[in-house]
């Protein structure tokens, strides 16, 4: 009877958290989207609070025209979709090699590693970008203006390349929680695979290409999920280093639009709800790999 009673008990505490925990995580959401569909009317009039009396398009199809919704999309996957290509090889490489490689000084770059995902950007931003604004081709145009006097130099402010750079080199949007992450999965795959494959005479690479990586596509599909997500809401970049007004990303767009609406915060919740939905149907698409990458990442030998 006491068992029983317990039981009975522990559902219920168990139940009331995941509800609480729930409503707390789906509350903005639900905000939003009550807030995005409201008439003028409706947001003065305190007896409204989530459905709205008068439902009106009004709020979305201003959001999307000052938005400039259809040029801003395109820049936005222009940025992002190159980014999220060159940052999974960079990532993917990176975790496979602290994982199965052994050589020297790879404790001290696995803590660095980890330096990165602790420093925010916010810290070095400025040397950041003023070395793109004078962007020297990695120290060659520099080499070359101590000969000739004059530094080769040029500046990849309002270019998507400087996002491509920092993705291919291992310094993009929380790479180095990527590669973490990766390197935790690698660990748990038998090293007696590789073993067995290159005493049949597989090379490094092969066994990469046939065997890891066909495992780690859960794994995989989760860092891209993550990487694009981060760099679809990225506002630090888009802030710091595109000057034009014709190339805004979305969420630079959508600060800008806040600014604009003022205490029309309605407005603000309808532009949301547009900025928010590729990263939502994403996200529902990709759940399955989502939930079990997040599970096989944090394994451990």
């Amino acid at each position: 009877m006491n068992y029983t009673v317990s039981r009975v008990l522990v559902v219920i505490l168990r139940t009331v958290f995941l509800v609480g925990m729930s409503f707390v995580m789906l509350y903005p959401v639900i905000f939003m989207l009550s807030a995005g569909f409201k008439s003028l009317q409706d947001v003065y009039d305190p007896t409204v609070v989530w459905l709205p009396q008068h439902f009106s398009l009004e709020p979305m199809k201003l959001a999307l025209k000052v938005l400039n919704y259809g040029q801003s999309v395109m820049k936005t996957l222009s940025m992002t979709i190159p980014s999220v290509l060159l940052q999974l090889v960079t990532v993917l490489l990176a975790g496979y090699g602290f994982a199965r490689f052994h050589f020297r000084g790879k404790n001290i770059l696995f803590a660095l590693l980890i330096f990165t995902i602790i420093v925010p950007v916010q810290s070095y931003m400025i040397p950041l970008y003023v070395n793109f604004k004078n962007f020297d081709y990695f120290g060659i145009g520099s080499l070359i203006g101590l000969i000739t006097g004059h530094p080769v130099t040029t500046s990849l402010v309002n270019k998507d390349v400087l996002f491509y750079l920092q993705a291919a080199l291992g310094m993009g949007i929380r790479s180095g929680l990527y590669i973490f992450m990766l390197r935790q999965f690698f660990r748990t795959i038998p090293v007696s695979l590789s073993e067995c494959a290159r005493l049949d005479g597989c090379s490094e690479f092969r066994i990469f290409w046939q065997i890891v990586l066909p495992l780690c596509m859960p794994a995989l599909a989760t860092v891209a999920i993550f990487s694009f997500m981060f760099t679809w809401n990225d506002f630090m970049g888009p802030l710091l280093y595109i000057n034009d007004k014709m190339a805004y990303t979305l969420s630079y767009g959508l600060r800008t639009f806040q600014l604009q609406s003022d205490s029309k915060w309605h407005l603000t919740m309808a532009a949301s709800v547009v900025v928010a939905i590729p990263s939502l149907v994403l996200f529902f698409c990709c759940q399955k790999y989502f939930i079990e990458g997040i599970a096989l990442t944090g394994l451990k030998e």
